[in-house]
């Protein structure tokens, strides 16, 4: 059995934090590539060094004196290689970060130092070979990701290794530059190498014991899911769910790679399992509510709209031509409503009005801003009766008024629509009605 684990910021953001790391990879010899983020926050007050990277490099392209800064990142590395005991020295890559910081190199570059450099430490503490991502990871002339080159040389470069450690979230280009993944590049690196080793399962270590069914800063003490399917977190993450960034998810996903979410500060929990599919029900109907504000809903009424070819294309070709997408498109026999993102439609309210009294003379146009969109999703309800009369049932408990309901055919998901300032209220209502009365 071959896994992949990858061990997020607060993971490895002290010496302390080291030894735990240390004690999980040695505890299963199957844990034989490991992918680490740069040192996290050590507490609340506390920088990353990612932060200290990117202002140390602003400071020195500016002109500024950036030393300091510089030294305390130095500081910061020092203090993990000291309090572990190990020989290893960073000086000369020190040396070679602050001369490329002079020379511009990039914020890029700058912000992968932090990888690079606590890739290094973690290798040298565990007696693994060090693997640099620029090596092995590459991004074509345009900077998108060059998938099938990486898992070429990457494939070949592991299948000779026993042990590896391989930074996070950077990679190279053509012209041998850094370059990072967008967002959750480590999570994204720890996916790419499951799958050029085929690893049995990719366990992705963070600082919760798992993905939670509701957001903790809304629902207090929030379960832990133990199985998820990729759509499901899928529609959980769009929604604002925070645990995994989806980029992550393709590669393992094409391969039939699990991913296992873990607590480093709690290795015994189970925490939460990512697959394809499963036969495994659920604990609950549903497996977790997310949700955002922010939202608008533009509702277009016309008699005999569902008799008119073609009305439903004009309405989105005004959207469209204003660059801007649409989230949702609840309908009526007469009514079409269209959710868009706030912050978007203000900037273009008027033009599209405008245009949508050009492309379709409705009878009137009502505009409704301060909506929150609320998903429930779950394998387990496709095989449940009732669940839309559930979540109404606690909405209208807690005095929710609903302004909108979407569900997909694939009955996965239901989309509930209200008031920004219901949102908190109906996501606590929707997880009492089917978590806390089952439990």
């Amino acid at each position: 059995m071959v896994k992949v684990v990858k061990f997020g910021g607060s993971s490895l953001a002290s010496a302390e934090q080291f030894k735990k790391v240390s004690n999980i990879i040695k505890a299963d010899p199957a844990r034989r590539f490991v992918v680490p983020s740069a040192p996290g926050k050590r507490s609340s007050d506390d920088t990353k060094v990612t932060d200290m990277l990117y202002e140390c490099y602003t400071a020195s392209a500016k002109g500024m004196d950036y030393k300091p800064i510089l030294q305390k990142i130095k500081d910061r590395y020092n203090e993990i290689i000291n309090t572990l005991g190990l020989s290893i020295s960073l000086d000369k890559e020190f040396d070679i970060i602050e001369a490329c910081f002079i020379g511009k190199a990039g914020r890029d570059y700058a912000a992968s130092r932090g990888e690079y450099l606590n890739g290094m430490v973690l290798a040298d503490y565990l007696g693994f070979e060090f693997i640099d991502a620029a090596e092995v990871i590459f991004f074509d002339d345009n900077g998108a990701f060059d998938a099938d080159r990486t898992n070429e040389v990457l494939s070949e470069r592991l299948a000779t290794a026993k042990n590896a450690v391989i930074p996070g979230f950077y990679g190279s280009m053509p012209n041998d530059t850094i370059k990072t993944f967008s967002r959750g590049g480590s999570d994204v690196t720890g996916s790419i190498v499951a799958k050029a080793v085929k690893a049995d399962l990719y366990e992705n270590w963070t600082d919760v014991s798992g993905f939670l069914v509701a957001d903790p800063r809304i629902v207090k003490n929030p379960k832990v899911i133990e199985t998820i399917t990729y759509k499901e977190l899928r529609e959980l993450s769009y929604m604002g769910a925070t645990v995994l960034h989806e980029d992550a998810i393709f590669p393992v996903r094409k391969e039939g790679i699990p991913i296992n979410i873990k607590n480093t500060n709690a290795p015994e929990d189970k925490g939460t399992m990512i697959v394809e599919s499963t036969s495994k029900k659920p604990n609950y109907t549903i497996t977790g509510i997310a949700g955002k504000r922010g939202f608008t809903a533009v509702s277009i009424e016309k008699d005999m709209m569902n008799s008119e070819l073609g009305f439903g294309r004009k309405i989105l070709e005004v959207f469209e031509k204003n660059n801007i997408s649409f989230e949702h498109m609840p309908s009526g026999i007469d009514t079409m409503s269209v959710i868009v993102q706030q912050s978007e439609f203000e900037k273009k309210e008027q033009e599209v009005l405008a245009g949508i009294h050009r492309n379709t003379s409705p009878d009137s146009i009502d505009i409704e801003s301060d909506i929150a969109l609320i998903a429930v999703v779950g394998r387990g309800m496709k095989s449940t009766r009732g669940t839309a009369g559930r979540i109404f049932s606690a909405l209208a408990h807690a005095h929710v008024n609903v302004k909108m309901i979407d569900q997909g055919s694939s009955e996965l998901n239901i989309i509930i629509g209200v008031k920004d300032e219901d949102f908190e209220k109906a996501m606590v209502a929707i997880y009492d009605i089917f978590v806390t009365t089952c439990v």
